[in-house]
């Protein structure tokens, strides 16, 4: 089993996700799964955010995706692809 999971980092939660959403919007057909994580105290929600993509797809479509979402000012992006260590990558 192999797994291509993409990390996004978002320094800047008020304003970069709408350019982050506006970029995913049009990558949706490489996302199986997204997961939204940030600090929400009811009285202190945090400026940062992560989001955790599932990719299915073309490898270069991953890499070109990462790339343009860290074009965006505040986001960092990573691709990682996992798998059981008796199976080849």
């Amino acid at each position: 089993m192999k797994k291509t999971v993409m990390l996004i980092l978002i320094g800047n939660r008020k304003e970069a996700p709408v350019n982050v959403q506006k970029v995913l919007t049009g990558w949706s057909s490489i996302i199986k799964t997204r997961l939204d994580i940030h600090d929400a105290p009811l009285e202190n929600c945090s400026d940062n955010g992560l989001l955790i993509l599932e990719l299915v797809g073309d490898p270069e479509k991953h890499d070109e995706l990462m790339r343009k979402i860290s074009l965006i000012q505040g986001v960092n992006a990573k691709v990682m692809n996992l798998s059981l260590q008796d199976e080849e990558i």
